[in-house]
């Protein structure tokens, strides 16, 4: 016996809207179903933000994303790293610290990722931006910089609450940070979903960070794994997707994205996390 689940209207050529009727059976239940899995489900009003929800609002991430000159790279990391020297001398004052420096090897090309971590919330980073506006060194490093620059992004991200705790890798790895764009309104589904999926992907220790914007463009999700190689790599999501209850996860998520890209990251020398 069928029953009636859901009327879809469907523009014609003559501008006119046809009715499409879609059935499934009665005994069928919907969370079996393969299309109730193309379904962004809703999401029930709340009094409290996602960010307050999903994440510790008290430690803030900085993605500095740099689009540098090709032939301008070596000169670059040298820049960039005697700004992070700079920049741990005074760390007692700025309360922020390097996370992570990458080189993207995989990707947009001639590019380079900095992730710091200010603990004490965004009056920390107001403070610390009036510290080095301040700081005659600093602002010499910043214009020598520009010259070896093409283009720059920041975006201040929240860590969910559910991955595992950010913890510095040592030996030869590399990193691949997956960047998703949801539809608006479906953070609390994402991570209601990445919750569970999560646990499956902790047996290699591949789990590196997971975040999501607060400030620059909104709705984006970084993840970011760590691996010894591309054929660790492949090998570990090969595994995950033989791990029941995985691939159900992803039907979940992936009509909740927009779009979605990954690069393949190699750790600069100065990065605290190799």
């Amino acid at each position: 016996m069928l029953k009636l689940r859901n009327i879809l209207s469907v523009g014609n050529n003559n501008g006119l809207s046809a009715v499409r009727w879609i059935s499934t059976t009665a005994n069928c239940r919907e969370s079996d179903s393969w299309f109730s899995k193309l379904l962004v489900r809703k999401i029930e009003p709340t009094k409290e933000s996602h960010s307050r929800m999903l994440s510790d609002k008290e430690i803030i991430y900085a993605l500095h994303t740099h689009n540098v000159r090709p032939d301008s790279m070596s000169a670059y990391l040298n820049n960039y790293k005697t700004t992070v020297s700079l920049m741990n001398d005074k760390k007692a004052n700025l309360s922020c610290n390097l996370v992570a420096s990458w080189s993207v090897q995989v990707g947009d090309m001639d590019q380079c990722l900095h992730l710091w971590k200010y603990t004490g919330g965004f009056e920390k980073i107001d403070q610390a931006k009036e510290d080095l506006w301040n700081d005659p060194e600093y602002l010499s490093l910043m214009q020598e910089r520009s010259k070896f620059l093409r283009s720059r992004h920041l975006q201040y991200l929240l860590a969910f609450s559910y991955w595992p705790q950010i913890a510095s890798r040592s030996g030869k790895n590399i990193y691949e940070m997956r960047s998703y764009r949801l539809t608006p309104g479906t953070m609390i589904e994402w991570g209601n979903n990445w919750a569970r999926a999560i646990n499956y992907r902790k047996h290699n220790n591949e789990a590196f960070a997971g975040f999501f914007s607060q400030i620059g463009r909104l709705y984006n999700v970084h993840h970011i794994w760590c691996y010894s190689s591309l054929q660790d790599r492949k090998e570990t999501r090969e595994a995950a997707w033989r791990s029941p209850g995985w691939d159900e996860c992803v039907a979940y998520t992936v009509p909740l994205i927009r779009d979605m890209h990954c690069r393949v990251l190699a750790p600069t020398e100065f990065s605290p996390t190799q």
